[in-house]
């Protein structure tokens, strides 16, 4: 049986809806804020341990709160960093469905990665 997919969570930053639903069509479990159990001013650390709690690692733009928050919880469910402007959304859409179709739940908790690392090189 094939190793479960991560399931991943928005956090305010870098919940676009075009984002969101890009990757549901493309078969990934994910979520954003705001949700049922994440209201829209939800603070960092809220998002973070939220998205843990629900077995989520999340993605965000917003670099040192959450590399703070890794330290202080190291536990966390996995945190996936891009800088605010590094990447288009076509990028983004494109990184995040390698990483989630690329890796398992079980590589995530307690991980911080950054999404470059799923970036599609070429080499002109």
């Amino acid at each position: 049986m094939p190793e479960p997919r991560p399931r991943l969570h928005l956090d305010a930053d870098t919940s676009k809806k075009a984002l969101w639903r890009a990757l549901l069509e493309r078969g990934h479990d994910v979520t954003r804020t705001p949700n049922d159990w994440m209201p829209l001013d939800a603070s960092d650390e809220a998002q973070l341990l939220g998205a843990t709690a629900q077995g989520r690692c999340i993605f965000t733009h917003n670099l040192r709160d959450f590399l703070a928050l890794a330290k202080r919880y190291p536990q966390h469910g996995g945190i996936i960093l891009a800088a605010q402007q590094s990447l288009s959304l076509a990028e983004i859409i494109n990184a995040l469905d390698r990483l989630l179709s690329e890796t398992s739940a079980a590589d995530w908790p307690g991980q911080v990665r950054w999404l470059n690392d799923w970036r599609e090189t070429s080499f002109e």
